[in-house]
């Protein structure tokens, strides 16, 4: 289990009326936090370890001359330093999205990742089965390549999984028998974007007559990344079947439920309801003897 400990703030109060609020605020977003006093024993704020470290106080103590100044220690420590006259309000808006993103959950993922229709479809399968080789013939068609084989996936909130490409690999694709290719100086600015959120996992498998595949839908197979449940999908694989079609809908159908449209759960109940309407028939007729 991780410590709680292994990422900390460090809040140095200067006499500001809401420090105990900033405090509160950023242990909301699952980040340790402890307040100390600005003339605290500078060998405590070097031993502490912390990541970042708010100077806390009012418009006075960054314009006054003879305002207190923090330690030498604070500034010799290595890691960020926030020092701001702005009201609390207005500085937790600009600092929380930065402060949200250093400390998110982040894992990386092997597969390929693209927009389709706007839904965010990470194709995952066993190295040389085609992901890339998918992707590359959903950009042809007018959708967006994301990252391929290495995606950095990051939680953002309670339930949303952004992922993106590694910044040294950007846009480029690995095709076998081609090499690596640069998606963006090929099909232009549309076809790539930085990041999508994750939103339905597609597994691509070699066709086995033995396996059990979903037939209708309704079982709404899931997969978790970083404790976040994605829908699933499993496709397997085998001659003539056009898996790009296979995604496009795949996507479709993922917007259509968004909607609250469910073909498979509506042509269950309407298949439920027929049977009992003949039954309740049959019913009538075995009955009817007279």
């Amino acid at each position: 289990m991780t410590s709680i400990h292994s990422d900390k703030i460090l809040i140095l109060d200067f006499g500001a009326q809401y420090t105990q609020l900033i405090a509160r605020r950023i242990r909301e977003i699952g980040v340790y936090c402890e307040i100390w006093a600005w003339d605290h024993d500078p060998a405590d704020i070097a031993a502490f370890g912390a990541r970042g470290i708010i100077l806390s106080g009012g418009p006075e103590s960054t314009t006054a001359a003879d305002a207190p100044a923090a330690p030498s220690t604070v500034f010799a420590a290595g890691v960020p330093i926030l020092r701001t006259p702005l009201k609390t309000a207005e500085f937790y808006r600009r600092v929380k999205p930065a402060i949200a993103e250093e400390f998110a959950p982040t894992t990386t993922l092997h597969g390929t990742l693209a927009d389709v229709y706007g839904v965010g479809l990470l194709f995952t399968g066993k190295s040389g089965i085609g992901k890339s080789e998918c992707v590359l013939d959903l950009v042809e068609r007018g959708h967006r390549l994301v990252a391929d084989d290495l995606v950095i996936a990051t939680r953002r909130g309670n339930d949303v999984i952004i992922g993106r490409g590694h910044d040294l690999q950007r846009h480029h694709m690995e095709i076998r028998g081609v090499g690596v290719i640069d998606v963006k100086a090929i099909f232009g600015i549309r076809s790539v974007r930085q990041q999508k959120r994750i939103e339905v996992v597609v597994a691509l498998e070699e066709w086995n007559r033995a396996a059990v595949v979903d037939r209708t839908g309704l079982d709404g197979a899931t997969t978790t990344i970083l404790d976040v449940e994605i829908p699933k999908v499993t496709i397997p694989l085998n001659p003539g079947k056009n898996i790009t079609v296979v995604a496009e809908v795949i996507a479709m159908n993922h917007l259509l439920r968004y909607t609250g449209v469910d073909p498979a759960v509506e042509f269950n109940e309407r298949l439920i309801s027929r049977m009992r309407a003949s039954a309740h028939v049959r019913q009538y007729l075995a009955e009817d003897d007279e």
